[in-house]
């Protein structure tokens, strides 16, 4: 008896660790700011566990901020733009 009992309390233990895990993955791709990289570096040089946006991810995400919006992982532009993306890349 006492094996069934420890045998079930073990699934148990394994469906909420999974439950927790999987619950707890949030976005895949993290949009990330310049205040969110220099958290992530300042958490790192802390306590030695980081975040997800280097500073890296977060230039490469306000590119395509300026570029005109991101939606699911492609670039869209408006019409016409382009100028305006060109300009502000100068800047």
């Amino acid at each position: 008896m006492t094996i069934l009992k420890r045998a079930s309390t073990t699934a148990l233990m394994l469906t909420l660790i999974g439950a927790a895990a999987s619950g707890s993955a949030g976005v895949l791709d993290p949009d990330c700011t310049a205040q969110k990289a220099a958290k992530s570096a300042a958490a790192k040089a802390t306590v030695g566990v980081g975040g997800r946006c280097s500073p890296a991810e977060a230039a490469k995400d306000t590119a395509k901020r300026a570029a005109g919006g991101v939606d699911k992982g492609a670039v869209k532009q408006a019409p016409g733009a382009a100028k305006d993306t060109a300009k502000k890349a100068v800047k």
